[in-house]
């Protein structure tokens, strides 16, 4: 897939790792770089040109004591309650930025869903399913790749879920 603004400058190094990931992953969608940051999923898909529900949150969550990736459709939000009792814990709790970036390797804003120091568990949003491209960030708030949702799946070992 060759989608959005190419890349025109060296990778960041978190961009480059989720590059590496992918390639590794046999993904054909490349990282792309923005003309400017996405700090938000509206200001991501504004830049895309796209619908915001076809923009892969990648959020972080804490579940009795384990970190828990979400891939959420940026079109809702992610029903807390609703999860918590999907996994089976009583409560799901937002991570901080400090158990955001031991558990991803990245900042808050620059969080993908590929390339972490440990395997998470991860739920994908089945909204994500309704989009034939679906962009995720890709390291740096500069930065996204283009993917579907059965891959999405596929290379975050995800499992299907509806979460808002």
């Amino acid at each position: 897939m060759s989608y959005g603004v190419p890349v025109t400058r060296a990778l960041h190094p978190n961009a480059r790792r989720v590059a590496e990931a992918l390639t590794a992953a046999g993904v054909d969608g490349a990282v792309q770089e923005l003309p400017e940051p996405a700090t938000t999923a509206a200001q991501a898909a504004a830049q895309l040109g796209v619908e915001l529900g076809a923009i892969a949150n990648s959020l972080i969550f804490v579940a009795d004591g384990e970190p828990v990736l979400v891939l959420s459709s940026a079109a809702h939000r992610v029903d807390t309650e609703m999860v918590a009792r999907l996994l089976g814990v009583s409560a799901l709790d937002r991570a901080d930025r400090d158990q955001v970036r031991a558990a991803t390797g990245y900042p808050i804003g620059g969080v993908a869903p590929v390339g972490h120091p440990a395997p998470l568990r991860t739920l994908v949003d089945v909204a994500l399913a309704a989009y034939p491209v679906v962009w995720a960030g890709a390291g740096t708030p500069h930065t996204v790749f283009p993917t579907s949702y059965p891959e999405l799946l596929r290379i975050t070992g995800g499992s299907p879920a509806e979460v808002g």
